[in-house]
């Protein structure tokens, strides 16, 4: 059997406040797109790693990978447009200096100068019908500090679209669609700046959660990635219901006998079925159950964390993997698209 690595550990129970960033005020009706990972029991493809562009800059992306980013959904963007950036950090500018004046958009006790940058990342886009993805950030120096004194980056977001070719063909001309975001950073500004898009381009923004079905897919395509460097365990985390104190179950398999199992699951190389998925989760299920007992099935899987990424279902992502970048924002958008539609 392979060597699978089980362990418990007590949850910490924090359970924080999320922002709300309103509801949808314009908008086309959208029709369901089918095939959406997780939702359908035909098959699909394992998305590759992406050939290395010639004009790439590693760099542009590398901020990315390591930091803990929350996702959002966003309907797309009414008359918005990428030649535009530098007006939108102005404006936008303008808008957290007057929330500012309210007390809304600073830390208690501290003055902040806050700077606002937009740009594209055109480097994140899985087609070329893509939109390029859009950067915004935050940057801060203390008032009381000299105007040469080195800017501190407080908070990141990011709009994209991988793959979302069969939503971008349904939507009028005057629509941008950018359906996924991402925010590393204070709820506050996330908050902020989210009331300045929904506000300016008439979108509607949602905390985007990964059901546990989901979790299972992206463990079993991650698990079926190559990775060149040494890579890490991976990790599965079960929440235990109806216990008087939360429980969390985590349960570690080297990445070595993972790759294995799933080599005797997968049918089809680069290729992924609901099937495959299922009897990959029932193999260590059951592993599990033999050696401590515990049906894991009866609890609910929250976080898979692979060499490749790490997901809670909260709609919590990690990127570890350059390479696997753009597969895993196409999986993301996949789920983006499916929460708007």
């Amino acid at each position: 059997a392979p060597g699978l690595i089980p362990a418990m550990e007590s949850a910490d129970g924090a359970v924080r406040t999320l922002p709300s960033i309103g509801r949808l005020s314009r908008g086309p009706t959208f029709g369901r797109a089918h095939g959406r990972f997780g939702l359908s029991p035909s098959g699909r493809l394992l998305p590759p790693a992406p050939r290395s562009q010639e004009n790439a800059d590693p760099q542009r992306t590398a901020f990315l990978l390591r930091k803990q980013w929350t996702l959002y959904s966003v309907t797309p963007l009414y008359r918005f447009s990428d030649t535009h950036l530098r007006d939108y950090a102005r404006l936008l500018s303008a808008f957290i200096a007057a929330e500012k004046q309210k007390g809304l958009a600073v830390e208690v006790g501290v003055e902040l100068d806050i700077k606002v940058s937009v740009s594209s990342l055109p480097d994140l886009k899985g087609s070329d019908q893509d939109q390029a993805a859009i950067l915004v950030q935050l940057s801060s120096r203390s008032a009381a500090s000299s105007k040469n004194s080195e800017e501190k980056l407080i908070w990141s977001g990011w709009f994209c679209c991988v793959s979302g070719d069969d939503l971008s063909e349904n939507v009028p001309e005057d629509f941008t669609c950018l359906p996924l975001f991402l925010a590393n950073g204070g709820e506050s500004y996330t908050s902020i700046v989210g009331s300045w898009f929904q506000k300016t381009f008439d979108c509607c923004f949602r905390r985007l959660a990964i059901s546990p079905l989901n979790l299972t897919w992206m463990a079993a395509m991650w698990t079926g990635c190559k990775v060149d460097k040494t890579a890490s365990a991976m990790e599965l985390v079960f929440s235990v219901p109806c216990l008087p104190q939360p429980l969390n179950i985590s349960y570690a398999i080297h990445p070595e006998d993972a790759k294995a199992l799933w080599d005797t699951v997968q049918k089809t190389p680069g290729e992924i079925t609901q099937e495959e998925v299922d009897v990959f989760m029932d193999c260590l299920y059951s592993h599990f159950h033999r050696h401590f007992k515990i049906h894991l099935s009866a609890t609910k899987l929250v976080k898979v964390s692979t060499a490749i990424a790490s997901a809670h279902c909260d709609g919590i992502i990690k990127f570890l993997q350059s390479q696997y970048l753009t597969g895993v924002l196409m999986l993301l958008t996949e789920l983006a698209i499916s929460q708007i539609q």
